[in-house]
């Protein structure tokens, strides 16, 4: 069968968009079979879906998460589709998200913004006596620490306490650095992957929550330099409280091409 495919590259989170329809039941499978081909270093999938409601465009992720990465790019997608030029605001809709996403879109600098879920909660945890932060962000969740090495071992000590929360889609440990650095660590259980991502949105605005706890009210904005570019994470607090949160940064597409499988 042939697929028609875009790869997409928001700060280096390689994704690809398939742009027919696809059933859910064969997604996780025709997610595996282009992320396995070498040329696309592909991170992730995501599908093109029927628009409902006075939305722009409507993308699912392969697993069912929400991917704020992915959601810029699909935002980057859908207002060169439109033959738009200069900056605009875009509605999409997006699986793991309970409500559409503002998508800002600025076509001739190459950039998007994306609005990002609000956190249910972010705590202090521990693994094997390291303290770092758990982020739950609805349908994905992040653990962030600072000062650990990144490696699959600690990951794998901290998977168990993601068994503990409701509905999540995706999760991951964040490692930072002491100078400013991040390498993300997901996984996708509907499609059983795990990938050491080139950048993570989600796991951008989990470090930025993380480490404004303390911080006073008003607009707490930082660039996470990971392995294949960077984010701009902001959060906005009132009254203690995270009210606004978004992320931002470059994004590339190919033109598209035609995939037999």
């Amino acid at each position: 069968m042939t697929y028609h495919i875009v790869r997409a590259d928001p700060a280096g989170n390689i994704t690809l968009f398939v742009l027919d329809p696809v059933e859910k039941a064969q997604r996780a499978p025709l997610s595996a079979q282009l992320m396995a081909m070498p040329e696309w270093k592909a991170e992730q999938v995501g599908f093109l879906c029927e628009t409902t409601g006075a939305c722009d465009g409507h993308m699912e992720m392969m697993g069912g998460e929400f991917c704020g990465n992915a959601t810029r790019a699909f935002g980057m997608l859908t207002a060169q589709s439109k033959g738009l030029q200069g900056r605009h605001s875009l509605i999409i809709e997006t699986s793991g998200c309970d409500h559409p996403v503002a998508v800002d879109v600025d076509v001739e600098a190459g950039t998007a913004r994306a609005e990002m879920p609000l956190p249910l909660f972010a705590r202090s945890e521990q693994v094997d006596g390291v303290t770092g932060t758990l982020v739950h962000l609805g349908g994905i969740a992040h653990f962030v620490v600072e000062g650990v090495t990144p490696n699959q071992d600690f990951f794998d000590r901290a998977e168990p306490m993601f068994g503990t929360l409701e509905g999540l889609d995706a999760y991951g440990v964040i490692f930072l650095s002491g100078d400013g650095r991040m390498t993300p660590l997901v996984k996708v259980p509907a499609t059983n992957t795990l990938v050491w991502e080139g950048s993570c949105g989600s796991g951008s605005l989990a470090a930025a929550i993380a480490q404004s706890q303390d911080a006073p009210d008003g607009e707490f904005a930082r660039d996470y330099v990971q392995p294949a570019g960077t984010v701009r994470a902001t959060v906005v607090r009132e009254g203690g409280k995270v009210v606004r949160t978004y992320i931002g940064g470059s994004v590339t597409l190919d033109e598209p091409v035609e995939v037999t499988l």
